[in-house]
């Protein structure tokens, strides 16, 4: 072998037992400063931790640093537990600590697992080699509990278990509803009778069937609350057998306390705005009463206000009301819970875009209810004619306004339309002045004038209901070609009875005019007979039958 060859022999043999691990030392050292110089220069990482976690188990918990985040370090460390269980070829017991300058080394034969630094160790306030230790003996609880947990014999048995607690859990429900039937039933033997009692003694201001309500919804809701105890205590004890929904048992408690603590703090913060509202609330609910006993008053003509129809009262209250809770949401809305938040400003907005989009004959109906009432249009017992309905007025609302008509039919009105047409009121002059009734009756020319308005107000006195005071009075409409039109009106006071009036009043028409021997030619006839149609003078001042011939008539 030539020199040069031997120097080169040399040379790779150097390079791989000198300088190749001396590098590796010198990288491992700088890469170990650079971790000790991050901890150092960043003092918020000091307390930032995270919990190395194995089927739902906390083993210890890492430190991190801004470039390794102790998220990802515990994430890693968990992973390489994990797949040292999960290869039998390695022995649970084989974990051994490496110590170095810098950390202390943790490996499952050749596996490294993770590297314990001084970081750590100030975390639990203890040396870097005790804490490895302590990691270390974990680590081979973990990796047996790991292996067994997932045995056929361990899994059996867990199965075993959670069947035994289903059952113990039917069972104890199938009891629960037993014995809250059982409670029913003494309490319905024991206490309904006395509860009877009590309502006769109060005078029925305490009803009986809504204290027995009341108690069998308490007894209901006490079931309930058991049962749901009983479930999520078996739920919680099942999930937890099976390594793969541990974590999902160890967390189940706090799915349920993490939202109640969270109400629980917003209650607490809330006491000062809810101090607030509950002022705005009396306030706003006592100016209210005092303003309804001023209405009250005023409609009940204890208190006058000149200009101010009594019959405004209720409707105006309504008004105001609407008006002062308005006022009073307006200045409460900022102290509302949620109320800055953007899901409330949403849900208002939708809310308000529906509002507007839907209450156009809304807003239409309300103001015309309101036009109606301070119009004095009618009132409720009125006979009117709105449109082609003619009916009393039952009932007058902000929207509606309801009819009755004769045939006992409800005819309901929204108010809009009421506001736009024709509205004949029949009642609301007729206590002063008296309602006129009118029909007609078409005559022959043969017949003398005198004599048929006669006739008519003699059927007009016979008629029950019509007015002696202001008389009757007969029209002469119409000059024809067959007949003369004549319009008898007759005054009434009960527009109600207006029909009946009226029925009766054409009976009596039909009775004179046959007594008397005169035709009716209402519409019309076909053909004259031989006698012209003139009434000669001597017949003028016929009298009418039935009636005495007064002086008036024989001039």
């Amino acid at each position: 072998m030539c020199v040069p060859s031997i120097l080169i022999s040399v040379f790779k043999k150097s390079c791989k037992q000198i300088f190749l691990p001396t590098f590796l030392f010198a990288f491992l050292f700088l890469q170990t400063a650079s971790f000790a110089e991050d901890d150092e220069s960043d003092p918020n990482l000091f307390t930032h931790k995270a919990q190395v976690i194995i089927d739902g188990y906390t083993l210890f918990s890492v430190r991190g640093i801004s470039s390794h985040p102790a998220e990802v370090r515990a994430k890693a460390i968990r992973d390489r537990i994990e797949s040292v269980a999960k290869n039998p070829s390695i022995a649970a017991n084989s974990i051994q600590i490496i110590h170095n300058e810098n950390q202390e080394e943790i490996y499952a034969l050749d596996n490294l697992i993770m590297m314990v630094f001084d970081a750590d160790a100030k975390l639990e306030g203890i040396n870097r080699e005790t804490l490895a230790k302590g990691i270390s003996s974990r680590i081979t609880k973990s990796i047996y509990a790991y292996r067994y947990e997932r045995s056929y014999e361990a899994i059996l048995n867990k199965i075993l278990y959670a069947v035994a607690s289903t059952i113990l859990v039917v069972i104890l429900i199938f009891i629960i509803n037993w014995l809250m039937k059982k409670v029913n039933l003494f309490l319905e033997q024991k206490l309904k009778t006395k509860i009877e009692a009590l309502e006769s003694k109060s005078f029925q201001l305490i009803r009986s069937n809504q204290l027995w309500i009341t108690l069998h919804g308490f007894i209901k809701s006490l079931k309930f609350l058991i049962i749901l105890i009983i479930i999520f205590t078996y739920a919680q004890y099942v999930l937890g057998l099976f390594p793969w929904t541990r974590y999902v048992s160890n967390s189940l408690l706090g799915f349920f306390l993490t939202p109640l603590g969270a109400f629980g703090d917003a209650v607490l913060n809330f006491i000062p705005n809810l101090a607030f509202l509950i002022v705005i609330f009396f306030v706003t609910k006592y100016f209210l009463k005092l303003t309804k006993l001023l209405f009250n008053g005023i409609g009940q003509g204890v208190i006058t206000i000149s200009g101010f129809d009594p019959d405004w009262a209720v409707p105006t209250f309504r008004l105001l009301r609407i008006l002062l809770i308005a006022f009073a949401i307006i200045i409460a809305y900022p102290y509302i819970p949620g109320s800055e938040s953007a899901a409330f400003k949403g849900v208002s907005l939708f809310i308000g875009v529906l509002f507007s989009l839907g209450s156009s004959s809304l807003i239409g109906n309300l103001i015309a209810g309101y036009s109606m009432t301070y119009r004095k249009t009618f009132k409720v017992g009125d006979l009117v004619q709105i449109d082609n309905h003619i009916g009393q007025v039952v009932e007058i609302k902000l929207f509606v306004t309801r009819l009755l008509t004769y045939k006992k039919e409800e005819v309901v009105v929204p108010n809009s339309i009421v506001l736009n047409a024709n509205v004949i009121n029949y009642s609301s002059l007729s206590a002063k002045t008296g309602l006129i009734l009118s029909t007609t009756a078409g005559i022959g020319y043969e017949t003398p004038w005198r004599q048929v308005e006669g006739m008519l107000k003699l059927a007009a006195e016979r008629t029950e209901g019509a007015l002696k005071e202001p008389p009757p009075f007969v029209l002469q409409k119409s000059l024809g070609d067959f007949a003369v039109t004549y319009e008898l009106n007759v005054y009434i006071k009960d527009p109600m009875n207006r029909l009946i009036i009226y029925t009766a009043l054409h009976q009596n028409i039909l009775d004179v005019f046959n007594e008397n021997n005169v035709q009716i030619m209402t519409p019309a006839y076909e053909g004259d007979p031989d006698q012209p149609k003139i009434v000669p003078k001597e017949q003028w001042f016929t009298p009418v039958a039935g009636k005495p011939v007064s002086g008036q008539d024989k001039k």
